[in-house]
């Protein structure tokens, strides 16, 4: 979250991206992660097939979800 003046805001985690998250990415690395380990990374609109489609290149199981949706595992 980013807020050093005003409200804060879920910002998308894309590297100089500013925008609004809209989604989150939920993703493990299984070399080093076990099942019930989830990383987040927040998306908005633009970035979300981006930072899904890096993470699946990398074969990490991940799956994009509302920013209200909280998961507990990433199915493989």
């Amino acid at each position: 979250m980013i807020g050093a003046e005003g409200p804060l805001i879920d910002r998308c985690s894309r590297a100089g991206c500013t925008n609004p998250a809209s989604a989150k990415v939920n993703w493990r690395n299984p070399r080093i992660h076990t099942e019930d380990r989830v990383k987040i990374w927040l998306a908005c609109d633009e970035h979300s097939e981006f930072l899904r489609d890096y993470l699946a290149s990398r074969s990490f199981p991940v799956l994009v979800t509302g920013l209200d949706q909280d998961v507990s595992v990433v199915p493989t």
